[in-house]
């Protein structure tokens, strides 16, 4: 198992479990056609970009009007909210029916297209 299928794998898990614990809580397919469907996918996406959030509050000096520089930068912590969201964003993958593999063919697909405009000049 390589490193993305056990991300997946873990996150299906857990998923999983979820459901066991507290029935409902975290579907593990969607049917995006349906109404209430898209309204859950939405909900999780809001999760993963809440934590996303979350990780940008360790950025303390971001704004380019700022004189002062404040040192110090809890990378742990900053992780620690990406892999929250990375978490939402797998469980949204996994609900809409994707796997790392498909995560993987459309990630080296985009990649040759983002690569392309950059050597066009787009």
């Amino acid at each position: 198992m390589d490193r993305l299928e056990e991300m997946f794998d873990r996150r299906y898990r857990f998923m999983e479990s979820l459901n066991k614990k507290i029935p409902g809580s975290s579907p593990i397919e969607l049917d995006l056609s349906k109404k209430e469907d898209q309204q859950i996918c939405r909900d999780v996406a809001l999760r993963g970009v809440e934590e996303m959030f979350e990780a940008l509050q360790h950025l303390k000096n971001w704004k380019p009007h700022r004189v002062t520089d404040i040192s110090g930068f809890d990378r742990e912590k900053f992780l620690e909210e990406m892999v929250d969201a990375f978490n939402y964003f797998f469980s949204l993958l996994i609900m809409a029916g994707f796997d790392d593999l498909d995560l993987f063919k459309e990630y080296c697909r985009k990649d040759k297209i983002i690569h392309k405009r950059l050597e066009d000049g787009y």
